[in-house]
């Protein structure tokens, strides 16, 4: 596997696939190897598709300072593995937790990104809230759903405050459009490529400026995707509207029937929609 060093000498590790331009990926989690991305849906087939093992995860070497978790710390490390590329400027898609990565990324270094694709975002970065209902009201999208009335109920609790491990573990059937064995399968293997060490780190004090980043966002001159998922309990549609309004020049699709995974739970109008974007979409 492709590595290269940040500027504090961490050796980061990078997956390759695909042919094509290159599509820098950073996966969520928060601090989850970039293995579960896999080709994003058939995605591969059109970009080169470089995932990002953050420091501490994957094949990437984990840090002696554990404070570099910190999200805002690790911008740096984006910015070197664009140079080992030899990049100019950059397409980045970033998923879940990974949002928050990549916004800081862009309001630091605006002119190095030309194409933002933000998939199922995070929201610490801008500082926008998702209030209980917000939640709750998407996941009542589901009602029909066999597993809906334990995981609903679990859901209430997670939202209320009153959530334990039992409880987080019940609602993982909202997070995908399907809840099938593949599914399972999924989310478990999504727990071992985590190091939870690091997420307790990555949004600590002092990670974030939220009314600064959104000033900075205002002027952001390059086009921005904002690919959310109709049930996505994660990210609800109508906090990913306000989301979107923060940027000049946004794509806003909400995909049908998707939760926090979009290129599995439809590969074909998710690659679509990712895929219009970056050969056309909004001018750069």
């Amino acid at each position: 596997m492709p590595t290269f060093l940040t500027p504090d000498g961490l050796r980061l590790a990078y997956h390759e696939s695909g042919d094509g331009r290159p599509l820098i990926c950073l996966p969520g989690g928060p601090m989850q190897s970039a293995a579960y991305l896999g080709d994003l849906g058939g995605l591969a087939a059109h970009r080169a598709l470089i995932g990002l093992d953050l420091r501490g995860t994957g094949e990437s070497a984990a840090p002696q300072d554990t404070a570099s978790y910190r999200c805002d710390r690790q911008v740096g490390d984006v910015e070197a593995l664009r140079e080992h590329l030899g990049l100019d400027r950059i397409d980045l898609l970033a998923h879940s937790g990974a949002a928050n990565l990549a916004i800081l990324y862009a309001a630091r270094h605006p002119d190095r990104v030309s194409r933002l694709l933000l998939i199922t975002p995070s929201v610490y970065a801008v500082g926008l809230g998702i209030t209980a209902e917000d939640r709750l009201a998407t996941a009542r999208l589901r009602h029909g759903e066999p597993w809906f009335a334990p995981a609903y109920a679990a859901l209430e609790a997670v939202t209320a405050g009153r959530g334990t491990a039992d409880s987080w573990q019940a609602v993982a059937p909202f997070f995908h459009g399907r809840w099938d064995e593949e599914a399972r399968a999924f989310d478990a293997a999504g727990e071992k490529q985590k190091n939870h060490e690091a997420a307790a780190v990555y949004t600590a004090e002092g990670a974030f400026a939220p009314t600064a980043t959104r000033q900075i966002l205002a002027a952001f001159p390059s086009p921005v995707l904002l690919l959310a998922g109709e049930a996505d309990v994660s990210g609800p549609p109508c906090v990913m509207r306000e989301f979107a309004e923060l940027f000049p020049k946004t794509e806003l699709v909400v995909q049908p029937g998707a939760g926090h995974f979009p290129w599995r739970d439809d590969p074909e109008r998710f690659v679509t929609t990712v895929k219009g974007f970056m050969d056309g979409g909004l001018p750069a």
